[in-house]
């Protein structure tokens, strides 16, 4: 039986990565016996075992809670999202299903990059907000301080934050009555045709695509025709049903609800997040107007290291896309490396996990390349073309110009450690924008710098320079012009495109001997001499060579005459010149991972 309106609740759980999301998210499941204690576990929203193991949240997931307050049964459905930078996409879609939003700010930490990124992604979104202080219990917890942070720095009123403790259960009766008192319900009308937004879905190799929906108007049911309005597709819905957090069919899905429809769809791309699902026979006239497309900014090649998997590459490849609108591929073929696909990333964590879940989900072994940006290149022609990978970058003497994407960086470090971040950000070609005090220990660093830069290690390096205190969120600026080259290399004379790589032509020769000399550690030695070359152009600007294995031919020879030595090293050196000619060199997949792991 469905509630009311005015009884259901649509929130989601915002904040920073690590301040307690998921913690939170057991507690309110354990508080409201959505799930029996042999079930419960840590980070049971987690559901992806990758997601467990780092610790992290990847995809935004839902549960329905049933909670009863003052006589009133209440239908709370819940979202947790993720809190790391390269998912914001995935917050940003939780936000569209949302009436409200739990705002979590660890007491410890005080306010981070990404808790202003996600309040005002919800204060775009017009969401009621909930301002939670978490782990009040630690030690270090300064709750009055993180009260202050968040009247200041976030512009929501202090004294309206709830103190708990999500790990041993502190405060959470207060946030279930904020969510009923402080969150309005859905609005929508119960008697209109369906409209209901995709808001994720996923394949099931024996249902099909199981999309995630939340109906704003109407309701549906299986047995019903419904229609997908952007590809005019129709079908026949088979089950339709909630999360608690497992799926559980139900009768019907009606207006305000989050649940999910099965309809047979079999076509991977046919279901596209951001579409609105409507009845086939009496459509709604005006559909949602769904997301913004994302833009991917990181693009690196992904290959078999068997060349016979491609095609299962192919299909793991469109079976994640469906789960993840986010990234993008298209076919590509390297000399070096064979066939595989040129994919495009939110970030490198993006990167990473995607390549991960390629390797453990679908039991591929990867050989992946150095990733790069979208350069915008001006041919004097007057021709504009996109390159995103270096080794498509046309002959310099047909460029005018060379345009790369810049990031507008806000950085949150405690005031010690400000010398550390501002020459980190100068080294990477940053441009100083201005500083903001936030309070008596931290302060906010505003930066513009390429994207390029941010792709090697500049994370990883902003957490040990600032003994893991620093934070960082990100948005995208303009394109710039810059004075930039392409960086070949090659081994035994021919360019290996796959270590192509555009950088700025200051480093270009300090970054091709620091490559060059890596490689020669790497390449194992061949039954012939192999030079490792950097080249800019036609030009060389570094050179090492991987010495060859030597078989002694001498060894069965006993004194005697000289003449019979040097016929036999001789012949030996033919062999090793004809081997050279037709010789390919064996590149191990740490040479390519040597590409990402440049030390400064």
């Amino acid at each position: 039986m469905s509630k009311p309106l005015k009884n259901i609740r649509n929130f989601c759980i915002l904040g920073h990565i690590d301040h307690g999301k998921s913690t939170l998210s057991d507690r309110l499941l354990e508080h409201t016996n959505t799930l029996a204690e042999r079930e419960m576990r840590a980070q049971v929203l987690d559901l992806m075992e990758l997601e467990r193991e780092r610790g992290i949240t990847i995809k935004a997931t839902a549960a329905k809670l049933d909670y009863t307050t003052g006589g009133q049964s209440y239908e709370l459905n819940l979202i947790d999202t993720p809190g790391h930078v390269d998912f914001t996409y995935e917050v940003s879609r939780s936000l569209a299903a949302c009436e409200g939003a739990i705002l979590i700010v660890d007491a410890a930490q005080g306010v981070e990059a990404q808790t202003l990124a996600n309040a005002y992604l919800a204060i775009d979104n017009d969401l009621e907000i909930v301002p939670v202080i978490n782990k009040i219990d630690l030690p270090t917890a300064r709750p009055d301080e993180v009260r202050r942070q968040i009247e200041e720095v976030v512009g929501i009123p202090g004294d309206e934050a709830l103190l708990v403790s999500a790990k041993v259960g502190i405060g959470i009766p207060a946030i279930l009555a904020a969510i009923v008192n402080r969150i309005p319900p859905p609005q929508g009308e119960t008697d209109a045709p369906l409209k209901a937004l995709v808001l994720d879905s996923v394949y099931d190799n024996y249902r099909g695509v199981i999309m995630y929906t939340r109906v704003f108007d109407g309701s549906v049911e299986p047995g019903q025709k419904i229609q997908l309005m952007e590809t005019q597709r129709a079908y026949e819905v088979e089950e339709v049903g909630i999360f608690t957090p497992q799926l559980q069919p139900v009768a019907a899905l009606h207006t305000g609800s989050v649940g999910y429809i099965i309809a047979g769809i079999r076509e991977i791309d046919k279901a596209k997040i951001g579409d609105t699902i409507t009845h086939h026979a009496t459509p709604t006239p005006i559909p949602l107007p769904g997301y913004r497309e994302m833009k991917p900014l990181v693009f690196s090649g992904l290959y078999p290291a068997d060349t016979h998997q491609f095609h299962a590459l192919r299909e793991a490849l469109e079976k994640l896309r469906l789960n993840d609108a986010s990234f993008n591929f298209e076919p590509e073929t390297s000399i070096a490396l064979g066939f595989g696909f040129r994919c495009g990333f939110l970030g490198l964590l993006h990167m990473e996990i995607i390549h991960e879940r390629l390797e453990r989900e679908f039991g591929l072994v990867l050989v992946r390349t150095a990733p790069s940006v979208m350069y915008r290149v001006s041919l004097k022609s007057g021709e504009f073309i996109g390159v995103d990978n270096p080794a498509h970058l046309p002959e310099l003497h047909h460029i005018e110009r060379i345009e790369e994407p810049h990031v507008n960086i806000d950085i949150i470090v405690p005031r010690e450690y400000i010398g550390n971040a501002m020459e980190l950000c100068q080294k990477r070609r940053g441009v100083y924008k201005r500083m903001n005090q936030l309070d008596a220990q931290r302060v906010q660093l505003l930066y513009e710098l390429p994207l390029g830069e941010m792709l090697t290690d500049f994370y990883p390096k902003l957490k040990s320079l600032t003994r893991g205190y620093g934070s960082l969120e990100y948005d995208i600026g303009d394109y710039k012009p810059a004075n930039l080259v392409k960086l070949d290399v090659l081994l035994n004379g021919n360019p290996v495109d796959a270590f192509s790589t555009i950088l700025p032509r200051e480093v270009a020769d300090a970054r091709g001997k620091a490559l060059v000399s890596k490689l020669k550690a790497l390449i194992p030695r061949q039954m012939f001499e192999v030079p490792i070359q950097a080249a800019i152009g036609n030009k060389i600007v570094a050179r090492e060579t991987v010495r060859p294995l030597r078989k002694n031919v001498t060894a069965k020879c006993y004194g005697g005459d000289i003449t019979r030595k040097r016929k036999l090293l001789e012949r030996q050196k033919e062999g090793k010149k004809r081997m050279k000619q037709i010789g390919s060199v064996d590149i191990p997949q740490e040479a390519f991972t040597a590409m990402l792991e440049m030390d400064e």
